[in-house]
């Protein structure tokens, strides 16, 4: 995807949400990841964005 958008996915350190980030971003897509508020998933969503 070449548009200005960004996608933001919440609950994207964990489950269904890490793995449509996951596509979104292969697909070139500009993805900002939210914590659900689930314990682990901060240190998820920052790993994955590194």
């Amino acid at each position: 995807m070449t548009d200005s958008r960004v996608a933001i996915v919440t609950g994207g350190g964990t489950g269904i949400g890490a793995a449509t980030a996951r596509q979104l971003s292969a697909a070139g897509q500009a993805t900002r990841l939210v914590p659900a508020g689930r314990p682990g998933e901060p240190e998820a969503v920052a790993e994955a964005a590194a």
